[in-house]
């Protein structure tokens, strides 16, 4: 019966990655999400290193997440950044300590190599969260709208805190560049 099962720990409860809608407020089965290419952007932001020693510079579609960052990740394999494994950065905006891991999800030819890694918004940024055993952090409330743990943007809706984050990341001298991308979006049917 479901207490043996619960009482040999085959049942518990544990945090996923699902498709949400927040206009509907409800989970939604990959089949009912629509997905089109749309044009958006990448923003490239400084996240400097603890030590003062520098930065290392990731590449984002969605710069309102990284409030909720808890990582930036390198591939191991990489000599550009092999040095800094292990190191700490601070989370702009948030001035968060974060470290930077290594994993090999981080394809080494996209972007600029350095990831970062957000587990409670995105399905490979979980996973990746769950081999390094790292906290997750979520930031956007089931409205879309960002909640305490975005700190001053919270109670922002997700595209005027995207706005917000990205003029505040200017101000502080964080944002490296902006460039057009292209990607696929999904939608609540």
């Amino acid at each position: 019966d479901f207490v043996n099962l619960y009482e040999k720990g085959l049942i518990y409860r544990g945090y996923r990655i699902i498709n949400w809608c927040p206009d509907c407020k409800t989970a939604l089965s990959d089949a009912e999400v629509e997905y089109e290419e749309q044009a958006g952007h990448f923003w490239h932001i400084r996240y400097p290193l603890k030590d003062g020693s520098g930065y290392l510079e990731v590449a984002t579609t969605r710069p309102e997440t990284m409030l909720g960052d808890t990582a930036v990740a390198v591939n191991p394999n990489d000599e550009r950044y092999r040095k800094y494994i292990g190191k700490t950065l601070i989370l702009p905006l948030m001035g968060r300590e974060i470290p930077v891991i290594a994993d090999e999800y981080v394809d080494m030819e996209f972007g600029t190599g350095c990831v970062k890694i957000t587990p409670a918004h995105d399905p490979n940024d979980f996973e990746v969260g769950q081999r390094h055993n790292l906290p997750i952090t979520k930031v956007l409330s089931d409205d879309g709208t960002i909640n305490t743990e975005g700190g001053r943007y919270a109670g922002l809706e997700r595209y005027a805190a995207r706005r917000a984050v990205v003029a505040d990341l200017e101000a502080g001298g964080f944002l490296v560049r902006t460039e057009a991308h292209t990607h696929n979006v999904g939608s609540c049917y």
